[in-house]
C-alpha cells in the first residue's frame, strides 16, 4: 500500500516553466506539464512528488532530536519529552499532510515486503505509543497550493496542517512574509541529523531560523533518457552508456559526438528523419548549467544573494547548450503542441531527451521502444554528476502557537524516523516504484543514486520576482546569445537581489 502512495504521489508533482519543446513558449504564461493520478511531477518538483506519507529518510539514527530514550515493548525504543522526562503524548491530536496528491481511496491489497511490513508495524506502534495518528490529505491543488496556504496562515484553523509547499517565488515570499514558523525554535528538531535534506534546509534558512524541512532523500531530477531500438540502429550498443557513466567519461564531448553520430538522414531525401534530440528546453538549459558547477543565483557564506548568471560556468553552459540546440535538437511541426518533444521521444522520432525520472512512469509508461536514463553527462569544470534540486517543501503555518507548532513537529519527526532494524536500508527505489517504471535495472542501481547524491540548490526560487522562463531561457536565440539575454536582465535581477537581501539585514 505504501508503494502505490508513492506512485500517486510521483504522479502528482509538476514541472516549473511553461516553455514548449524546442525553444518555443506555451503561452509565455504558467501552463504547467501536468501529469495525472499515476506516476510522474513541474515546479518543483518535482515536479516534484514527495514523499509526504512515507517513512523519511532510511539513513537517520533513531535517537529523536532533544529526547532520551527508553526501552519499549516489541524491542522499539520509545523516545522520552525532555519537557516531562515522560514519553511524548501528543493527546491524541490527528495531524494532517496537506498537500495536493493524496486520495482516500481504497487501496488494491498487494503482496508487501519485509521492509513494508517492517515499516506498518513500526508506524502503528509510533501512533499508538506516542499518541496521535498523521496521514496525507489532499487539500487544495496544485494551482491553488500558494494561495490556500497564504489564506490559511492568515486567517489560522482549528486544523493540525503540516503543509506541503513547491520551491519558487510563492514560496519563498510567504517565508519572507513571517507566514512560516520559525522550524529552529524546536527542541525536538535537530537539523544536523542526517534524516534532513541539507538542500532544502539550507534554502530554506534565513540566519539562524529554519523555515521548511524535508525528512527524505533529493529526490532526482533531470537526466538523459535514450532511446535503445534508434542507438542500435545507429551503431551504439546501449550498454556502452551505462559504461561510460560508471567510468566518469559521460561528458558533454561523449554526449555531442553521439548525437553527432545518431542523427542522420536514413532514407537519403535530404531531410533529416532520424533526430538526436527532442527537448523540453527549460530542463535543457539548467540541466546543462548545474552539470558544469553553475548556477544562476548564489548565496555566500553570510546568507546574502548574488547574481552568478555571468559567471565563466554558467556562460559556459548556455552557450554550449544552445549550440546543441541548434545543431541536434528536432524541427518540431508548425502547429505543435509546447509538449510535442515529449510525444516525439515515446515515439522514437528523437534517440534523447532530457526529461525529468517521473516520466519513466507517466510520459514513457506506454513507449514502445525500451529507453534507458542517464544522469545529465558532466560538463569541462565538474568532476560528477550533477542534476538541480526541485524538492517539495515540508512547513508549519506560523498562525499556530509555540505549543501545537511544537506536537506536529514532534509527530512529523516521529513518523519520519528510520525503521529499526533498516536504518542503512535504502527503500527509496522501492518507495518511488522506480523498478516497475524504468525498464532497466542500470537506471534504478546506478544513474538514480548518483543523482539522488547530486542535488543541488537551486537559489533563483529563494528570490521573489526572478522568473526563469520569460527571463532567461525563452529569451536565449542565435540571435539574442546568454551573454545578451544576462546584460538584458542584469539590473532586474539586481533590483529584485537588493529587495531579498534586505530582509537579511
Amino acid at each position: 500500500m505504501k508503494r502505490k502512495v508513492i506512485a500517486a504521489l510521483l504522479a502528482a508533482t509538476m514541472v516549473f516553466g511553461a516553455v514548449g519543446c524546442g525553444g518555443k513558449s506555451a503561452d509565455q504564461g504558467s501552463t504547467p506539464e501536468t501529469t495525472n493520478n499515476a506516476a510522474g511531477n513541474e515546479a518543483g518538483t518535482t515536479e516534484n512528488n514527495d514523499n509526504a506519507a512515507d517513512t523519511g529518510s532510511e539513513e537517520a539514527g533513531s535517537e529523536e532530536a532533544g529526547s532520551e530514550e527508553a526501552a519499549g515493548e516489541d524491542g522499539y525504543t520509545v523516545q522520552i519529552d525532555p519537557a516531562t522526562g515522560e514519553p511524548y503524548d501528543l493527546g491524541g491530536m490527528e495531524v494532517i499532510i496537506a498537500d495536493w496528491w493524496s486520495s482516500d481511496a481504497e487501496e488494491e491489497e498487494e503482496e508487501l515486503s519485509a521492509y513494508d511490513e517492517a515499516h506498518d508495524a513500526y508506524i502503528e506502534w509510533v501512533q499508538e505509543t506516542y499518541n496521535f495518528t498523521i496521514k496525507g490529505q489532499a487539500v487544495t491543488s496544485w494551482e491553488d497550493v500558494p494561495e490556500n496556504f497564504v489564506n490559511y496562515a492568515t486567517s489560522g484553523g482549528d486544523e493540525n496542517y503540516l503543509f506541503v509547499l513547491y520551491p519558487g517565488s510563492a514560496t519563498m515570499s510567504a517565508m519572507n512574509s513571517g507566514l512560516m514558523y520559525d522550524l529552529a525554535k524546536l527542541d525536538c528538531l535537530d537539523f544536523s541529523d542526517d534524516k534532513w535534506l541539507d538542500v532544502v534546509t539550507d534554502v530554506m534558512s534565513e540566519g539562524d531560523s529554519v523555515y521548511g524541512m524535508r525528512a527524505d532523500i533529493h529526490e532526482p531530477s533531470a537526466g538523459i533518457y535514450f532511446n535503445k531500438r534508434l542507438l542500435e540502429e545507429a551503431g551504439v550498443d546501449p550498454d556502452e552508456l551505462y559504461e561510460l557513466q560508471r567510468n566518469k567519461e559521460w561528458t558533454w564531448d561523449k554526449f555531442e559526438e553521439l548525437c553527432k553520430q545518431v542523427q542522420a538522414d536514413t532514407d537519403n531525401d535530404g531531410v533529416i528523419d532520424r533526430y538526436a534530440m527532442a527537448n523540453f528546453t527549460s530542463r535543457f538549459y539548467p540541466a546543462a548549467v548545474y552539470s558544469n558547477g553553475g548556477q544562476f543565483i548564489g548565496r555566500d557564506e553570510n546568507g546574502v544573494y548574488y547574481n552568478d548568471l555571468e559567471s565563466d560556468a554558467t556562460m559556459e553552459a548556455l552557450n554550449w547548450a544552445l549550440d546543441m540546440l541548434d545543431k541536434y535538437e528536432m524541427v518540431y511541426p508548425a502547429d505543435a503542441e509546447w509538449d510535442y518533444c515529449f510525444t516525439a521521444f515515446k515515439n522514437g522520432e528523437a534517440v534523447f531527451e532530457v526529461g525529468e525520472v517521473y516520466q519513466a512512469g507517466s510520459d514513457f509508461s506506454g513507449m514502445e521502444d525500451d529507453f534507458g536514463f542517464l544522469c545529465f553527462p558532466m560538463g569541462p569544470r565538474v568532476d560528477g554528476y550533477r542534476n538541480y534540486s526541485s524538492d517539495n517543501i515540508f512547513v508549519i503555518p506560523s498562525c499556530y502557537d509555540d505549543e501545537k507548532a511544537r506536537k506536529i513537529a514532534i509527530a512529523y519527526n516521529l513518523y519520519t524516523s528510520p525503521v529499526p532494524g533498516y536504518e542503512d536500508y535504502e527503500s527509496w527505489q522501492y518507495d518511488y516504484d522506480f523498478y516497475s517504471t524504468f525498464r532497466d535495472t542500470e537506471a534504478v542501481e546506478e544513474t538514480l543514486p548518483l543523482m539522488v547524491e547530486s542535488g543541488m540548490p537551486q537559489y533563483q526560487n529563494a528570490v521573489t520576482g526572478i522568473d526563469m522562463g520569460p527571463d532567461l531561457y525563452w529569451e536565449i536565440s542565435k540571435d539574442n546569445t546568454p551573454a545578451q539575454a544576462a546584460e538584458a536582465i542584469r539590473n532586474t535581477w539586481q533590483s529584485y537581489l537588493d529587495e531579498r537581501n534586505g530582509l537579511n539585514k
